[in-house]
């Protein structure tokens, strides 16, 4: 399952994304705009300020804004920021690969094989997937 951080933040970075203007976003209104609490949402976009995927302005006419266009911003990237390995298990992580400890042989495993698809089937549809698409009206 998708967790809350990973949603607000999709839904925080689909809202900057659509605002008009070069100004950076205000956190209030991201919160009031997506219903996010604005405490967690806080959290979130600090996250993704350090990760690189925003940035952000501090003073009265301050808050966050994409340091990307939102066509370079692939979901890949957002995915592994805010939730962490995209693969179910971690023998078929790409990035962030673990033996299983109850696994002899990864080359005869069924669920091996079956987790490779499904990481391979969802990698497929965030890489080609970007902020743009999700942003569009």
């Amino acid at each position: 399952m998708l967790s809350k951080k990973t949603k607000y933040g999709l839904k925080a970075l689909t809202f900057i994304a659509r605002s008009e203007g070069d100004m950076p976003v205000q956190v209030g209104a991201i919160a009031k705009g997506e219903q996010i609490p604005q405490k967690f949402l806080e959290s979130i976009l600090l996250t993704l300020r350090k990760s690189g995927i925003l940035g952000s302005k501090k003073g009265k006419h301050g808050g966050y804004y994409l340091r990307k266009e939102p066509s370079e911003i692939l979901m890949t990237e957002v995915m592994r920021v805010l939730e962490g390995p995209i693969a179910m298990v971690p023998c078929v992580s790409l990035n962030f690969y673990e033996k299983c400890d109850d696994c002899p042989d990864e080359h005869a495993c069924s669920v091996n094989k079956l987790m490779i698809q499904v990481r391979d089937s969802t990698l497929n549809v965030f890489r080609n997937t970007t902020l743009a698409d999700l942003s569009s009206k």
